[in-house]
């Protein structure tokens, strides 16, 4: 279970006194930032998660909380959507059409950077705010499994069974994250950096938990799976060239390794035999499944330039 983090403006402030009182009515408060509603967001969703030491479970379904998530979740779906430009035009299979569009993105790579450039400093920053959500990676699209068609259920069901270390606890790829944390000197319980957490970073676990929480946006779940998987393979095999250059610890080294191979069949997984087979079964979808790819693309190019830049100006 996880601390609650310290508030960002007055929503948040007032749903952590709410968490700790059990008055829960906060209709009359607005977040007075982005980073308030973000915030304050992420919060509500770990409450589906792990949840919080001093917090009663029974809040996770508490009226007035459901409420103010329905609010905070509606206004980060429409600003999404409001960027999204749309589903791309193509003539080929979805599976084609999908790579090759994945690899026509041309966003800021950190993985890049960790490779050729990266301070020992800098690295120790990247996985402090990958941790929320790589210590508990593949959560979030577990949740879609009951609301799948049974060949797609069994598709997803056989990449988790992967992601959470094949009945080999020690295999998770949580625990492997973990141990490369602490390997660091981090602290590798809980959500402990969610305070160091930039907007960006927030909004990435806030739009996965979206998805992942509402059995309407399966499709999105599913295509930002798809992405994230499509992405993984080399940019892990850069991450780790740079953890090497760096002279930085064996343990965390092998979380990326892991990612090279796993992830070069887990991509042939989320999209041959998750997402196609999904939209077949389901076409009214395939709009969500390619809004959820460019979610993720997009949202992890917005962290891209956050942190490329923060690093330039030091």
């Amino acid at each position: 279970m996880s601390t609650l983090p310290k508030p960002r403006g007055p929503l948040s402030e007032a749903l952590l006194a709410a968490l700790a009182s059990g008055h829960t009515d906060l209709a009359h408060v607005d977040p007075d930032s982005p980073e308030d509603a973000a915030l304050s967001l992420w919060v509500l969703h770990e409450l589906s998660y792990r949840g919080y030491d001093a917090v009663d479970d029974r809040l996770e379904h508490d009226p007035g909380l459901v409420r103010l998530r329905g609010r905070l979740e509606d206004d980060l779906e429409r600003r999404l959507r409001e960027c999204w430009p749309g589903r791309p035009a193509y003539d080929e299979g979805f599976a084609e059409a999908f790579f090759a569009w994945v690899a026509a993105d041309d966003g800021p790579s950190l993985a890049r950077h960790v490779q050729r450039e990266a301070t020992a400093d800098q690295v120790v920053e990247l996985v402090q705010h990958r941790s929320l959500y790589t210590l508990k990676e593949a959560d979030p699209f577990t949740f879609a499994l009951p609301r799948l068609p049974a060949p797609v259920r069994a598709a997803l069901a056989e990449l988790q069974y992967d992601e959470y270390g094949g009945g080999r606890p020690e295999r998770l790829h949580a625990h492997l994250f973990a141990e490369g944390m602490a390997a660091l000197g981090l602290d590798a319980t809980g959500c402990g950096y969610v305070d160091e957490a930039p907007l960006e970073v927030l909004e990435q676990n806030n739009a996965m938990s979206l998805f992942g929480l509402n059995r309407r946006l399966r499709g999105a779940s599913m295509g930002h799976l798809a992405a994230f998987e499509a992405v993984s393979s080399l940019p892990s095999r850069q991450v780790a060239q740079g953890l090497d250059r760096l002279g930085l610890p064996a343990e965390i080294r092998a979380y990326y390794e892991e990612h090279v191979e796993a992830d070069a069949v887990h991509e042939q997984v989320a999209v041959r035999m998750i997402c196609e087979p999904l939209i077949a079964a389901e076409p009214d979808l395939e709009d969500d499944v390619w809004f959820g790819a460019w979610c993720c693309l997009d949202l992890e190019a917005r962290l891209a330039r956050h942190l490329l830049a923060k690093w330039e100006a030091a």
